[in-house]
């Protein structure tokens, strides 16, 4: 324990933190930056508290004109704090107290060593004798993104709409149209324009991503942050104050999400995680790639991350739910024969003849009708083993469909209720993994399939979103006991992965509809979309590593046998600085087709182990949905992998600027399609490229060599 500094400094070469301390002991985070930077003056300071707590009975007040702060995070004192070392991590706790009602705030910030992002969260303790009725709690709050009138008129926000099949749209706007400039004098001094994006429900990333950004058009400084949640409890606002952007980041709230917890005396409550990436000058790009490291730096360790296995799935474009022995056995050959290391059978396995499999799903045994003979899918799962693969199966296992027999045998407590009455939404119910029946029942099913039929992949599906949560037990709101079946959630995904450590779990909701950190922190692989058109695949594959790591990002491709080789080629590269969800007839392509499949995957092979790696820019800017040309470049120290696609409405000729390769990359290699009518003009001496794809869709898989570089 330390006494009160005025003005605690912490970080480290990548990073610096600096948090001032009022005379009254309320503390503010000040600059957020590289070392060295300038330092505000104490006059400067941002208003904003470090932490935001807000309960009944403690809110706000007007005065004068003036908003004053009489919320529980405006009556947090410094009390102490601890600088510490975890690993590779640098560490800083600050204990923050209110002596009228004995709330304790516990703020603790950590980095990854030599990477500009700051990971935030605050741990409530109530050392009073009344219970406080929480109704919001920030995760991290920064008062001074930009600093004056200039810095604003010069900033753009960042944000992501992320809809079924157009998945992760990033969106630029500039901040003056949230918080514009008021005409004649000032009114108000306290600012009050701000831009919100919210998440609600179970899907974490529905209709917008958990994640958002600032950007100074002028300077290249730029802000990433994303709130590291697997359900839609979360909230964020960027916006003015006192000539400054602030931002807020928070997980459920009670305006938002009906979210409110009572902390009784002696007990503790955590907010959801949140980070947030900087870049001095480096633009989005630069942000993005930190926040890329900061990802491979938090997230559990696996096998899976160095290998990149290439996945066949017989889903998309292909069986679409109605596998069999008959089709599935051909697929096997042809998937092998194409260079795949993993099979997965998707939905559909376990419906019988009488169909409407949808709400009598639960049970998660396998349709004899689909697999007839002595040994069932068991026979299939062999072929899939004798091939040289490892078999995967579809799941979707925390729904219980109204006509299944889980639906009885299960008590009302194992699901989400609200008034005494089991949730119902579209013919199902939502399983509380609160609830030791619920998840017994499920790591019963996993046994079974992994332990005993010997699995090594499971694709997690999740397709209904059952409103605002569970009021399951006595007293609470929809939006806590979301909350807490959401961190069960977490907690039973790493008893799933501490019993079967080699096991591959995929994250996939209606496509991309769970895409957040606290998952991918956990499991393996990002389902990007479940996009079929492969020309409107493209900017989401392109803009899949905003987030989540290249080697997490799972992007179909699926040839069909009236492509065009132009097609092939495009549907290929869309998967090629990902994760590759190979799909499709393969048997049935036409020999071109199939040889160019084959080499597309051999191609992808060698150049994994750099993904791994590899962090993403944009040289021709973060996609937009209707894009006739999109970039997608992924640099190592030692390589630059860049993808580029032409959708139909364009010239054939596109101008990229490489920068940081000025004059240390002497030549350009195509990689994918091998015969391409590709013309590439690579000019060392400025760092820029100019290619040529005569037809449209046409997409191309470069590769630039150079010995060092600074992304």
């Amino acid at each position: 324990m330390t006494s009160a500094p005025q003005t605690l400094r912490w970080g480290h070469q990548a990073l610096e933190v600096e948090i001032g301390v009022d005379d009254d002991g309320t503390p503010r985070l000040t600059r957020i930056g590289l070392p060295g930077g300038l330092r505000p003056e104490r006059r400067n300071w941002p208003p904003l508290p470090l932490v935001e707590v807000t309960a009944a009975g403690h809110g706000r007040a007007w005065s004068s004109g003036r908003l004053i702060d009489t919320s529980l995070g405006g009556r947090l004192r410094y009390r102490a704090h601890r600088l510490g070392q975890d690993g590779d991590w640098h560490v800083l706790h600050v204990e923050l107290h209110d002596p009228e009602t004995g709330l304790v705030a516990e703020v603790t910030y950590r980095s990854p060593d030599g990477v500009p992002v700051l990971r935030a969260e605050v741990v409530l303790r109530n050392e009073g004798e009344a219970t406080l009725h929480l109704e919001s709690v920030s995760s991290l709050v920064v008062g001074s993104l930009a600093d004056g009138p200039e810095a604003i008129d010069a900033a753009d926000l960042l944000w992501a709409e992320n809809d079924w099949v157009a998945e992760c749209r990033w969106q630029r706007r500039p901040m003056r149209v949230t918080s514009p400039v008021l005409a004649g004098r000032v009114v108000f001094d306290n600012g009050k324009g701000e831009f919100t994006q919210t998440g609600r429900g179970v899907w974490s990333s529905c209709g917008r991503l958990p994640m958002g950004g600032l950007t100074d058009r002028r300077l290249g400084r730029t802000w990433v942050w994303q709130i590291e949640h697997n359900g839609g409890g979360w909230h964020w606002e960027c916006g003015e104050r006192d000539t400054r952007a602030y931002l807020a980041l928070f997980g459920p709230t009670d305006t938002h999400h009906g979210w409110r917890h009572p902390l009784e005396a002696g007990a503790r409550f955590t907010t959801v995680p949140v980070a947030l990436a900087f870049s001095d000058e480096g633009g989005p790009d630069e942000a993005f790639a930190a926040l890329t490291r900061y990802r491979r730096a938090t997230r559990r360790p696996h096998t899976d991350h160095e290998r990149l296995p290439v996945i066949f799935n017989d889903y998309m474009n292909c069986l679409m739910g109605d596998p069999t022995t008959e089709k599935l056995l051909p697929l096997i050959d042809a998937a092998a024969e194409a260079g795949a290391e993993y099979f997965v059978i998707d939905a559909g396995w376990y419906d019988g003849e009488n169909g409407g499999w949808w709400d009598s799903v639960g049970a998660w045994e396998p349709a004899a009708s689909r697999f007839p003979g002595e040994r069932g899918i068991h026979g299939v799962l062999d072929r899939i083993r004798e091939r040289g693969m490892v078999p995967g199966l579809w799941l979707e296992p925390e729904v219980i469909g109204v006509r299944s027999p889980m639906a009885k045998s299960l008590p009302d407590e194992a699901f989400f209720r609200r008034d005494g009455v089991r949730v119902t939404e579209t013919g199902r119910h939502h399983l509380d993994l609160r609830h030791p029946a619920a998840r017994d029942h499920l790591d019963r099913v996993v046994d079974r399939l992994v332990g005993e039929w010997g699995v090594g992949y499971l694709k997690l599906d999740h397709n209904i979103d059952p409103g605002s949560g569970t009021s399951a037990h006595p007293g609470e709101t929809p939006g806590t006991g979301l909350l807490g079946h959401n961190r069960a959630q977490l907690d039973w995904l790493d008893g799933i992965l501490d019993r079967y450590p080699h096991l591959v779990v995929e994250n996939c909701s209606s496509g991309g509809m769970r895409w957040d950190h606290a998952l991918l922190s956990r499991l393996q692989l990002q389902s990007t979309s479940d996009q079929q058109n492969l020309q409107l695949y493209a900017p989401i594959a392109a803009s899949a590593p905003t987030a989540v790591t290249p080697e997490q990002g799972a992007v179909w491709a699926y040839p069909q046998p009236e492509d065009s080789l132009d097609e092939v080629a495009f549907t290929l590269a869309n998967a090629l600085l990902g994760r590759i969800h190979l799909s499709g007839p393969l048997p049935d392509l036409r020999p071109e087709a199939r040889a160019l499949v084959h080499e597309a995957v051999a191609t992808y092979k060698t150049i994994r182990a750099d993904l791994a790696d590899a962090v993403p820019s944009w040289p021709l800017g973060l996609p937009a949905w209707d894009d006739p040309w999109i970039a997608l470049a992924l640099h190592t120290p030692d390589t630059t992998y860049l993808t580029v696609w032409r959708r139909p409405g364009t010239e054939s000729t596109a101008s990229l600027s490489l920068p940081h390769l000025r004059g240390r990359a002497d030549r350009v290699e195509v990689l994918h399609p091998t015969v391409s009518r590709a013309d590439v003009d690579w000019n060392s001496d400025t760092g820029d490229l100019t290619l040529t794809l005569p037809t449209a869709p046409s997409a191309v898989l470069l590769r630039l060599d150079h010995a060092t570089t600074t992304c």
